[in-house]
């Protein structure tokens, strides 16, 4: 399959390889985003040298385990060396026999650095002894647990420091990306259902390529996720052991931010979690939201240090809610959920993630993608001068406006009626009664089938935007 997508990703390879400079370049993303298949498919799996680590095993496994990829590579027959120094001296020894450009790649970086492991020295003196002098020499490495990525080699401190030439963190696919994606796998479905899809596996290829043409949305939820052989009733038991070490206590945070409602400071973690304020609290945080899972964000007129955390991979908000405690499978466990409650709630709030995570395209349909803006939310409670009042999504605009939306799932163009128009007013005005903000207000709604055309269609509304605009253009 070639790439879809990732048009940044690989103009920056091209120049990469078109500059005679050696090159020591970082990949990393959350599991399953593709970080592999992408460099895999650009080079068409024609590596100089290649080798991918082993997880969860130990140092000497590692050592034989490379050694093999040598062997394999170079038709030698190398026994295994007992520490990394040596190992990586092999590797340049052999690499040295061979004239021009050249390109490597080692996968799954973070697995080689096992428990008391020599392994960065290692690294460290193949590139800065000899790798970093090679012209045309291009180093490729990857890793899923984001968190060492970037401690341990991005950031480095020692003799790595500053010695990573690019860095690209592969995100999950856009909605447009989506689309593009499950139609070159010949999968029809429009706008509506492959936005049911995002809501539960986001735009994780890997997810994506188990859903099924001639199935519809809903059917393709409830074989992958319900199902006795669903590939992701069972995918979160493995997300976090491969990610992280002491991985029981990542899954313990994110499962608090999503028993607060989806929505925690970090003095209520503390609080929550029964635990001290500590840098490998911080750690935990960071590592999450490096790897993916986590997003802070802070909310229009509250003080930057009470940022909020929210669940931003949709796969993991999913099985929270539907997937673990779904019990032994039957036949239209799902399709027999779609229009109870507690569906609509999730359906809602996971439509307005959807906008947060595409506000590029929102800011694209307004014609301000090019003015400076901040992204938020507002809530105020209620109290003797307001109403309480909360706006789902906030930009806050250099140019002295504010956009505020109001955000909207339904399976139905969406009814303004008398009613909601009034509490709509009572929003915007609240809101300005509360920020004090001099700047111009402007209210949008952000609906997936557009709004009825009534006597309240327009009477507050600025904007209007639907779903096809979170996919940043019209179908042709």
């Amino acid at each position: 399959m070639a790439i879809l997508g990732r048009t940044s990703e690989k103009k920056q390879i091209k120049e990469i390889i078109d500059s005679k400079k050696p090159a020591f370049v970082a990949v990393y993303g959350r599991r399953r985003v593709g970080k592999t298949f992408l460099i895999k498919e650009y080079f068409d799996n024609k590596f100089t040298f290649y080798a991918t680590g082993l997880a969860n095993s130990n140092t000497k496994t590692q050592l034989v385990n490379f050694t093999v990829f040598i062997n394999k590579c170079f038709n030698t027959t190398y026994t295994p060396a007992k520490n990394w120094l040596e190992t990586f001296t092999v590797l340049k020894n052999e690499l040295a026999k061979i004239e021009g450009n050249k390109i490597i790649f080692l996968d799954e970086l973070p697995w080689f650095d096992t428990k008391k492991s020599d392994f960065i020295t290692g690294l460290e003196f193949f590139w800065n002894s000899w790798a970093s002098t090679q012209k045309g020499l291009k180093l490729f490495v990857c890793g899923s647990a984001a968190s060492w990525m970037i401690n341990e080699l991005i950031k480095n401190k020692g003799g790595l420091h500053n010695r990573v030439t690019h860095c690209f963190k592969i995100e999950p696919f856009t909605l447009q990306e989506t689309e593009n994606f499950l139609q070159a796998q010949d999968v029809q479905l429009d706008r509506f259902q492959i936005i049911n899809l995002y809501m539960v596996m986001g735009g994780v290829p890997y997810y994506l390529e188990q859903i099924k043409k001639g199935e519809s949305a809903a059917q393709n939820i409830e074989r992958i996720c319900f199902s006795d052989n669903g590939i992701l009733r069972t995918e979160f038991t493995f997300i976090f052991s491969s990610l992280f070490n002491n991985s029981e206590k990542h899954e313990k945070l994110l499962r608090k931010i999503y028993e607060l409602g989806n929505r925690a400071t970090r003095d209520n973690l503390i609080k929550q979690l029964h635990t001290l304020s500590s840098g490998d609290f911080t750690v935990k945080l960071n590592e999450l939201e490096e790897s993916g899972f986590l997003k802070s964000y802070t909310p229009l007129g509250v003080r930057k240090s009470k940022k909020i955390y929210v669940i931003s991979d949709y796969y993991s908000l999913f099985y929270f809610k539907f997937i673990e405690n779904a019990g032994k499978y039957e036949a239209g466990n799902w399709i027999n959920r779609l229009n109870d409650a507690t569906t609509n709630v999730w359906a809602g709030l996971t439509f307005e993630q959807i906008c947060w995570d595409h506000t590029q395209n929102i800011k694209q349909h307004l014609g301000i993608a090019g003015v400076y803006s901040e992204t938020s939310t507002w809530s105020k409670q209620n109290d003797t001068e307001t109403n309480g009042a909360q706006i789902d999504l906030v930009i806050d605009r250099k140019d002295r406006v504010i956009n505020l939306f109001e955000i909207k799932y339904s399976i139905n163009p969406f009814e303004i009626t008398k009613e909601y128009d009034l509490k709509l007013r009572n929003k915007v005005g609240a809101f300005i009664q509360s920020t004090k903000t001099k700047k111009t207000v402007f209210l949008s709604m952000i609906t997936t089938y557009g709004l009825v055309n009534n006597a309240y269609y327009r009477s507050i509304i600025q904007n209007e935007l639907t779903m096809d605009d979170l996919f940043g253009s019209l179908r042709g």
